[in-house]
């Protein structure tokens, strides 16, 4: 049965490429979900697929991409989704 994390990610984290730098990195890891820019300048990511997988995902959270700095993760456990067949960015 496959996992769902959600993850809000704090800091400087939009205009770097932050999301397709993680679209790239879950792609990589064969998860599905999306990584999505907040309006208070968070990024919010949706990750399903296989529970070690994800927790790879997490470790790359915490440093993103070069330009990113990252100053705070958050996650939470959620239902996984039956729709999302791809990983995507919005």
């Amino acid at each position: 049965m496959a996992s769902a994390r959600q993850f809000t990610i704090k800091g400087r984290v939009q205009g770097v490429f932050f999301r397709d730098s993680t679209r790239r990195v879950a792609e990589s890891l064969g998860l599905t979900g999306y990584a999505v820019n907040l309006p208070d300048g968070d990024v919010e990511v949706l990750a399903c697929g296989d529970a070690a997988s994800i927790d790879r995902l997490a470790e790359w959270l915490h440093e993103g991409p070069r330009m990113a700095q990252v100053s705070q993760v958050i996650q939470r456990e959620v239902e996984s989704p039956d729709n999302i067949a791809d990983f995507t960015t919005g």
